[in-house]
């Protein structure tokens, strides 16, 4: 895989743990230069410290993604600090699960803010960057429940398909400056995400599931090196993968 990964400047939100962590931790084990955000600054310099006790290259930029400023500062801290930039993760997310009738605004406007609103300031930010360069890969992150919606999940699977309709607009816009996207859709795949669930009845509902049916992380950070690793006329716009014995 290291062929085109080998170097890359890669900006990773949400990168504090589960998905983020592990793609962090794969990419720069291949040579990339990973900058972390996440709100737990704490965590991401922890990691980025020991990224680079490895070997590795590594920066950490406290971040919320709600914030396209703060969004905006971390693409430029990257630049900065390595002289381009080469792929952008959007993974910060958030699954406050409920249903509609317990009119959870406040877990709804979480959901758009972190899931949608975030996706989008990463994209605003990188994509002056790239557009000048001619060359670039943005990755977003959505979910099996961007592909099937299901009772008591229906403003996370809103927000989910609302990043591949984005991911699909942005691989036909940016098609004359030569960037590549993807959209990668896990299923049930061990992170923290459970843990933002705010009813305590429907929380271990998710816990249960996940505990029964969850993959490792690294799962998915293998997906995100794949598409990276394509050569550079390839271009994987979407994935989506599950446990093999998740049905939903």
């Amino acid at each position: 895989m290291s062929n085109n990964i080998q170097g890359k400047v890669t900006v990773i939100t949400g990168a504090s743990s589960g998905l983020g962590e592990a793609t962090a931790r794969l990419l720069a084990a291949e040579g990339a230069c990973v900058v972390l955000g996440a709100r737990r600054a704490e965590r991401i310099q922890a990691l980025a410290e020991e990224l680079v006790a490895n070997g590795g290259k590594a920066l950490a930029i406290p971040t919320d993604v709600t914030d396209y400023g703060q969004v905006k500062r971390l693409v430029d801290a990257a630049v900065q600090t390595f002289g381009r930039l080469d792929v952008m993760i959007n993974n910060a997310g958030v699954m406050p699960h409920s249903s509609l009738e317990r009119l959870k605004v406040n877990d709804w406007d979480r959901m758009i803010d972190v899931n949608i609103k975030g996706v989008l300031y990463g994209i605003a930010a990188v994509l002056p960057y790239m557009q000048q360069q001619k060359s670039g890969h943005i990755i977003n992150v959505s979910s099996v429940a961007g592909h099937k919606v299901r009772p008591g999940a229906v403003v996370y699977a809103a927000t989910k398909t609302a990043v591949r309709v984005i991911s699909e607009g942005l691989r036909m816009e940016v098609k004359p400056y030569n960037i590549r996207t993807t959209v990668i859709s896990p299923g049930a795949v061990a992170t923290e995400l459970p843990e933002s669930v705010t009813e305590p009845d429907v929380a271990e509902n998710v816990r249960r599931l996940y505990a029964e049916f969850a993959i490792p992380a690294d799962s998915f950070a293998r997906m995100v090196a794949f598409a990276i690793s394509q050569p550079e006329e390839v271009d994987v716009n979407e994935i989506l993968f599950r446990p093999t014995r998740q049905e939903l």
